[in-house]
């Protein structure tokens, strides 16, 4: 297994990392780091060289809203064609591309349907899409483009994998934007709960995902929306459940909603909240069943994922 890193520096923290999560020594020496960003050619004809399968995981995502679109717009775009043609060039048998609901459930009017691998997110400019939904929706579909384009592609495969929101264990105090809603229902720094609705999946689920989207020929040129269940929790829901299963871990936890004309207000002054402004009130289902159907998918419940997600936090010392 081939890995890559902005720096080498960081192969370090990132093998303490796995070896939290269970890796094995003898796992582990089959593991070899080389230096690439996506926003660069270097080291992606390196990192590709004799592999059969490629995993495109990363993607910018911004701790607050970016003064200009075109700052997470392009280097998503860029980065995802940069991996495909070096994969391409590599002679590599299938990429799986780590895309998000994101490129699946904005711009929509409101439904109670939950959504599925068929839709897409508006970008016509009758509704206003937040710029890494629209990052994410613009380099997935470049990515098709991409791949179904024999002259550029060779006949390489592509999947694509459509997370929700991704909870599940830490492996170390480098902590994720997906964590901090978590962490932050629980140090005490959101006295109440803003309505916000999450889908949500467990980090290790998304792994499994993946590789059955590696290795499952039903794969091939499809996407699938990785989520434990069709029904989306409340922050406040999550709240509840810490509070019942983690008692000891959930004083600082709010009891209580905050209206949304509140977390308006508080955005004026918090470019972080204004971040999720987009999804206040929102309600956006999103359906498994493909994954399940067409690759025997089988996620754990959103109860397991909160719970482990919450003993991982403070054992790193994160809350």
């Amino acid at each position: 297994v081939r890995t890559t890193v902005r720096n080498v520096s960081r192969s370090a923290s990132v093998i303490a990392a796995l070896k939290n999560g269970g890796a094995t020594p003898a796992s582990l020496e089959r593991l070899t780091f080389i230096a690439a960003s996506l926003d660069s050619d270097d080291g992606w004809a390196e990192a590709v060289k004799g592999c059969t399968y490629v995993h495109h995981v990363a993607s910018p995502f911004p701790a607050e809203l970016p003064k200009h679109e075109d700052d997470l717009i392009i280097p998503a775009r860029d980065g995802s064609l940069r991996v495909l043609k070096a994969a391409a060039a590599a002679g590599v048998k299938r990429v799986v591309l780590t895309s998000s609901m994101g490129a699946v459930d904005y711009g929509h009017a409101p439904r109670a349907a939950p959504f599925t691998e068929e839709d897409w997110t508006v970008l016509d400019g009758s509704v206003k899409v937040p710029p890494y939904m629209k990052s994410k929706t613009i380099a997935e579909k470049s990515a098709w483009e991409f791949v179904e384009s024999d002259a550029n592609s060779g006949g390489m495969e592509l999947v694509v994998v459509l997370p929700v929101m991704v909870f599940g264990p830490a492996l170390s105090n480098d902590t994720s934007t997906s964590l901090m809603a978590i962490t932050k229902l629980m140090d005490g720094s959101v006295p109440a709960c803003p309505n916000l609705n999450y889908n949500i999946v467990d980090v290790r689920d998304i792994a499994s995902l993946h590789l059955l989207a590696m290795t499952r020929s039903e794969a091939v040129g499809q996407r699938f929306i990785g989520a434990s269940s069709d029904k989306s929790k409340s922050m406040y829901q999550l709240g509840q459940i810490i509070k019942a299963k983690r008692p000891q871990n959930a004083k600082k936890v709010p009891s209580i909603q905050v209206p949304n004309f509140v977390v308006h207000g508080l955005a004026l002054f918090d470019k972080t909240i204004k971040l999720i402004l987009p999804d206040l009130g929102e309600v956006r289902e999103s359906s498994n069943k493909k994954a399940r159907e067409t690759l025997g998918w089988q996620p754990r419940g959103v109860e397991e994922t909160v719970v482990d997600t919450v003993d991982s936090v403070v054992k790193y010392g994160l809350v």
